[in-house]
């Protein structure tokens, strides 16, 4: 055994040697939530195991953390029927509930989630095996957004507040929720990415069916009590099950208005394809990315490396917003490699509550086979790994392996990795990697390092033409929330940020007379009489 074998050995503790404060108690959920009530589970379950393992003996074990509801296609149709009955056709008790109600409503869920902070956040490490310092930064920035999410909302309702009269026409334009949305989140941003389009969708107005992610499952479970007290009877339904079972024939009701998926595209045309009135129905995707980063001969070496060690590694490359592909032009390419793999040894690994700790284990159980598949695959075509000890797998864990020169030939030069693996082409004409970006299909994001100002300028206007951000000598990322958040070609359908979810999640919609005195006698008693929360002056402060 290497001696980076037995430190990553090493990492996997024994079950006396977990901080107190850090050790978990199995949670067995038997519980879903539908038409506001927490519905009793007696029938299968899906247990689930950590990506920590311990030490037994001479042996090593998955922490069984807990379990959950397998519901079927009668539970989810339950669930359906639920969301329906509280939308009821938009004449429901929450959508048409004054938007002053609605936030209300969303702060007192709020201060009940903000109770569950710590019991979320253990669940968040042992699930995915995210960092303690990211998990904790998970569940504060999804509070933000949340926060911002309100604020905006009233921004953009004081904005319709006033009347507007064109033509002889008077009108007044707000904001109308969409229906009954189904909302399912990935497993890499469980909490903050799932919350980025539930939270938008809910405020609006519309009834949700909730479906967690695969690996992330459990950690919503201690939030589902505030949704049935902070909310309308059905406002908020959970499903569980096999995606396979469960969605389908959810979709092929033609009751979905609004689909919001992350995950991968094929998922999402093949569950837009089982719709049987596509024209009917919303979609709000966050799909597929393969973000490259474009080094050019006068880059600055080392904020590149930085900023690529934090780009193509943060959550071992489980991040849709990752650097999955490195081009650095040739003749700076041995310098950026010797400091880029001078800078990943110094990357601490370990168990999730270890202070400073950068590499952790991977939650998928099937992602160690695939990283080795894609590194044979890569060495087969030409590549070598490049550091030290690099793809060596211990568990559920793979130290991340740096793969040079890669070529068309590779898995790893267009499929998405979503792991610790870092693929580098070198490039002598910058056409080669613009060429690269404008072939794919997929279409997020770009990260380009370099000092000088014409050069960038002109890779920046075709550019943007082909990814939705282009990022200057920075790694690529979906902050701040008040940006756009979307993608071209396959990697997204509609726009997120603070402001444009909840746009996404409602349509503009017109309430409007001729201007003649006995019409504007009607307005003006509905708006003084308070008799419609649509038609209506007020200001929500």
């Amino acid at each position: 055994m290497t001696n980076l074998q037995e430190k990553i050995t090493a990492i996997f503790p024994e079950t006396s040697q977990i901080p107190e404060q850090f050790q978990i108690q199995p949670l067995h959920q038997r519980e879903y939530l539908v038409g506001g009530e927490m519905r009793q589970w007696a029938g299968a379950t899906q247990d689930v195991y950590s990506p920590i393992f311990v030490k037994n003996g001479d042996k090593f074990e998955s922490i069984l953390i807990g379990s959950y509801p397998i519901t079927d296609e009668a539970e989810a149709m339950e669930a359906l029927d639920a969301a329906m009955r509280a939308y009821d056709n938009g004449r429901g008790e929450w959508p048409t509930m004054s938007l002053i109600e609605r936030i209300t409503c969303m702060e007192n869920f709020l201060k009940k989630m903000l109770e569950k902070k710590t019991e979320i956040v253990n669940l968040l490490m042992y699930e995915i095996g995210k960092s303690l310092a990211d998990s904790i930064k998970e569940f504060d920035r999804t509070i933000e957004y949340i926060y911002d999410t309100i604020d905006c909302l009233k921004d953009i309702d004081r904005n319709s507040s006033r009347f507007k009269i064109e033509q002889g026409i008077i009108g007044q334009i707000r904001r109308s929720p969409l229906g009954v949305v189904l909302c399912m989140g990935p497993f890499n941003y469980p909490l903050n990415e799932t919350f980025c389009t539930l939270i938008p969708a809910i405020i609006m107005g519309n009834t949700i069916l909730f479906k967690p992610p695969k690996h992330g499952t459990l950690l919503h479970y201690p939030l589902l009590k505030a949704f049935q007290e902070c909310f309308p009877k059905g406002v908020v339904n959970t499903i569980y099950g096999r995606g396979a079972n469960v969605v389908p024939p959810l979709m092929q009701t033609g009751k979905i208005n609004v689909l919001t998926l992350i995950g991968s595209s094929k998922v999402a045309n093949d569950l837009k394809k089982m719709h049987p009135k596509l024209n009917r129905l919303r979609a709000v995707l966050g799909l597929d990315a393969k973000n490259a980063g474009i080094i050019l001969k006068n880059a600055d070496v080392e904020l590149a490396v930085k900023e690529c060690i934090l780009g193509s590694l943060s959550f071992n490359g489980q991040r849709c917003t990752a650097i999955k592909i490195i081009w650095v032009h040739r003749s700076i390419a041995k310098k950026f490699l010797n400091r880029f793999t001078e800078e990943l040894e110094k990357l601490k690994f370990g168990m999730p509550w270890e202070s400073g700790v950068n590499l952790t284990p991977l939650p998928e159980p099937n992602k160690p086979t695939y990283l080795a598949e894609c590194i044979a695959d890569a060495k087969a075509n030409g590549a070598d790994v490049i550091n030290e000890g690099g793809g060596t797998t211990i568990n559920s864990f793979v130290y991340p392996a740096v793969l040079y020169p890669v070529n068309e030939k590779m898995k790893v030069y267009s499929e998405e990795q979503f792991g610790p693996i870092v693929p580098v082409v070198p490039f002598d004409d910058v056409e080669e990697p613009i060429q690269y970006i404008i072939n794919s299909s997929h279409g997020q994001q770009v990260s380009i390092f370099g000092t000088n100002p014409d050069q960038i300028a002109h890779l920046i206007d075709p550019l943007v033409n082909q990814v939705s951000r282009v990022n200057i000598n920075a790694q690529c990322q979906r902050g701040p929330d008040t940006f756009p958040f979307t993608g071209r070609k396959d990697s997204a359908e509609g726009t997120l940020s603070v402001e444009d979810a909840l746009r996404a999640f409602s349509i503009r919609t017109v309430v409007a007379t001729k201007d003649t005195d006995a019409n504007k006698k009607i307005f003006n008693e509905i708006v003084e009489e308070h008799s419609s929360h649509f038609l209506s002056t007020k200001y929500v402060f």
